[in-house]
């Protein structure tokens, strides 16, 4: 790509590197990285100033691996006449205008969603994806899961990809004649800039509890990164937000965007009511509308109700919508279930944070008529907000017949210093309703051993993953196959 085309408005400060054999802003681009180490022949380099290193010092690297045009907050004090610099205000926020008008301004041409919340986006973006699929439209999917283009599945590294690499895919969605993308939307992506310069149609907000303070550090910091998203919508967007959240109503205070609500407690512009729930799902009732779906808990209701609401923001039949929904499966990792021969139920889900973890073992309870008991096998993630342990320790014992507390992915810290902090959130009354095993198979193990037929067990904290990250090493670990395995060595 030439340069003045990519730097379609985009403003920068100062520019130096005015060639005699070519015009500055004439030349060729051909990769556009902010990665010294993936920089090829004529790449444009962004120099951006991270938590751990800064990209500036990697600038004359870039140069002798053949970049030709550098953007950058400062100017090195060194000047190639062979290369362009451009000073901007912000290489973080340049860098996303960069990368949409390099990949011709993908999403523009679709009709892109973002969903973002503490819990429930995995679930909403892909219910949306398989509600427009069963309607017969081609779309894509970024999430925690995975990235699907079409039928194409690709792996996922981030919930919220950099965005080089969003606009990529949404470029590669545009090509095969998707309509649509469906993406989550996590507050590191939006703190880090990685959704600066994409046009979203709608946006979505399911809910907002404690995670990721060892990030944003407080809570409130943390309310602002994801209020940031709708704050920054245009007046042509809509935004979506759950009014039975506290802080549901405070993502629409500055926004430009349509406003639209969601609730099951108050009115809202799509109001969904519990009317029947077990293990096998739920009886709904949407605007006054009722339909059966197999997910089931009410925080599913929540996740349900928003993509409901979206899809008909897009203009979709209210009535194909809901067939749509009746018939959909549920999320990889997401209140995921198992019946043994003996029967003893399973539970597998990720939640990890102490709401979406008191979510689902209250959706146990209310379905259970309390002869049956509940086992909740959890942990916590090393090198992550350790301020939930102890909560999710309380919520853990008060509410399960038996908590084992185990490993999580302790990456780089002590399985057994992340369980004492666990175990320090829990009450006197609850002590003997808990045990403690580090290894995450024994603990599965000790479950399966304890449960008896009818009884619940629950595996919270990794869901769909298929991995445990110990000391900086991902070894092969899934929750469901874990289960099946033991069960068939124990005969349960």
């Amino acid at each position: 790509m030439i340069l003045k085309d990519l730097l379609q408005r985009i403003q920068t400060l100062e520019t130096i590197g005015t060639l005699e054999t070519i015009g500055t802003f004439e030349r060729e681009v051909s990769e556009l990285v902010f990665d010294s180490r993936k920089v090829v022949e004529n790449s444009l380099y962004v120099a951006l100033k991270g938590t751990v290193s800064d990209g500036h010092s990697y600038i004359n690297q870039s140069i002798e691996k053949g970049a030709k045009v550098i953007v950058c907050e400062e100017l090195p004090s060194e000047i190639n006449n062979e290369v362009t610099y451009l000073k901007v205000e912000d290489s973080s926020k340049t860098l996303g205008h960069l990368a949409s008008n390099f990949y011709g301004n993908p999403s523009e041409k679709l009709n892109l969603i973002g969903v973002t919340g503490t819990n429930g986006k995995t679930t909403v973006t892909t219910l949306l994806f398989d509600i427009f699929k069963t309607l017969g439209y081609q779309s894509a999917l970024i999430s925690t899961v995975e990235y699907r283009i079409g039928e194409e599945i690709i792996p996922s590294t981030h919930t919220t990809p950099d965005v080089i690499r969003l606009n990529q895919m949404l470029a590669k969605a545009v090509e095969i004649g998707c309509e649509y993308a469906f993406m989550e939307v996590s507050s590191h992506g939006i703190s880090q800039d990685r959704i600066e310069g994409l046009h979203f149609k709608i946006a979505g907000f399911t809910n907002i509890t404690h995670d990721h303070l060892d990030y944003h550090k407080t809570f409130q910091n943390y309310i602002y990164a994801k209020k940031r998203f709708f704050d920054e919508l245009e007046d042509s967007a809509i935004a979506i937000t759950n009014a039975d959240d506290k802080n549901g109503l405070v993502m629409l205070q500055n926004t430009k965007a349509k406003k639209k609500t969601f609730a099951l407690k108050t009115m809202a512009d799509f109001h969904g009511k519990v009317l029947e729930v077990d293990f096998n799902g739920m009886l709904l009732n949407f605007n006054n509308k009722e339909f059966w779906t197999t997910l089931t808990g009410k925080f599913n209701a929540y996740n349900l109700l928003l993509a409901y609401g979206i899809a008909l923001e897009l203009g979709m039949d209210e009535t194909e919508v809901l067939q749509a929904i009746s018939v959909l499966q549920r999320v990889n990792g997401r209140f995921e279930t198992i019946k043994s021969d003996s029967g003893i139920f399973f539970v597998v889900d990720y939640s990890h944070t102490p709401d979406a973890l008191e979510n689902v073992l209250d959706s146990i309870n209310e379905i259970r008529t309390k002869n049956e008991r509940l086992i909740c096998v959890f942990g916590c993630g090393g090198d992550r907000d350790k301020t939930k342990r102890p909560e999710m320790g309380d919520i853990a014992t008060k509410k399960s017949t038996l908590a084992i507390i185990t490993s999580d992915n302790p990456r780089t810290e002590d399985p057994a210093q992340i369980i004492k902090e666990i175990e320090a959130g829990v009450q006197p009354q609850n002590f003997s309703k808990y045990t403690s095993i580090p290894d995450r198979r024994e603990a599965i193990k000790m479950a399966i051993k304890f449960a008896e037929p009818k009884d619940i067990v629950v595996v919270a904290g990794k869901g769909h993953e298929t991995y445990q990250e110990i000391n900086g090493v991902k070894h092969h670990f899934d929750d469901k196959e874990t289960i099946r395995e033991l069960l068939q060595l124990m005969g349960k």
